[in-house]
């Protein structure tokens, strides 16, 4: 069986770790996919501008194998991989419910997603809520969970911080940030985090670091400030592997 891309995914998330485990956990991210140009699409979407959401399927091109069993971000113990949404599959196909924004020729402008950026488009369906929809439908394993979310905000300092490093080239700061912290966030073994004190914790991205206050009696955690995960030496010197040292040296000259 061959299947032929219809289309590629625009987005701002370049790295696994930029997408969320789900496209309704996405805050503020958009997307367009872009259908391939000469194979009458234009009129394959006609009518799509009606709906509210669409099904995205594509393929999850960044992995390599597939793992029989997996332990989900929400998850305390593995978990059959055909039992999650986990993307190490047998066959690497994805899906996703996302919001349509608008449809302008080849491209289709969609709200908060889980995709990565040059993702392969397979297929697009309308959501149609007496068909896709089915809320008093068994959670299997997920009601072991619980609802263990936190709440995450974002001090003055952080939001003006967070602006200027996602003008300057890092586009997912603040969806990162959200996602990696609302489930588990203290989890070590799976998350560039370590506790600074009692209740201050710093979580990595890419080379950025952000210092987190707890407050655990309301289950809150507030992003105070953003720091350079480059130290003085590290900046003076002039290799570059990840092509950010000039933001950083900005970063720092502007006080942020």
């Amino acid at each position: 069986m061959e299947l032929d891309p219809i289309g590629t995914f625009h987005c701002d998330a370049q790295h696994p770790y930029d997408a969320p485990r789900q496209a309704v956990l996405a805050q503020g991210n958009h997307g367009t996919v872009e259908l391939h140009p000469g194979r009458n699409f234009e009129q394959a979407l006609e009518d799509l501008a009606g709906f509210g959401r669409i099904w995205l399927i594509y393929l999850f091109d960044r992995n390599t194998g597939w793992k029989p069993k997996v332990q989900p971000p929400r998850a305390a113990r593995k978990v059959g991989v055909l039992a999650s949404r986990a993307p190490y599959r047998p066959n690497p196909i994805g899906m996703s419910c996302v919001e349509l924004l608008g449809v302008e020729g080849r491209r289709i402008k969609v709200g908060a997603h889980d995709l990565l950026d040059g993702t392969r488009i397979l297929d697009i369906k309308p959501y149609i809520p007496y068909a896709d929809s089915f809320p008093d439908a068994a959670i299997g394993w997920l009601a072991e969970v619980g609802d263990a979310t936190w709440t995450v905000e974002f001090s003055d300092t952080a939001s003006r911080q967070i602006d200027w490093i996602e003008e300057h080239g890092a586009g997912c700061v603040r969806a990162f940030l959200s996602q990696q912290l609302q489930e588990r966030p203290f989890d070590v073994e799976r998350k560039r985090v370590r506790q600074i004190e009692d209740d201050t914790w710093e979580i990595a991205y890419r080379t950025w670091r952000a210092q987190v206050e707890v407050n655990s009696s309301e289950q809150r955690l507030e992003i105070v400030r953003l720091r350079t995960g480059y130290d003085t030496d590290e900046l003076a010197r002039l290799d570059d592997p990840y092509g950010d040292k000039e933001v950083h040296r900005a970063f720092l000259a502007q006080d942020c």
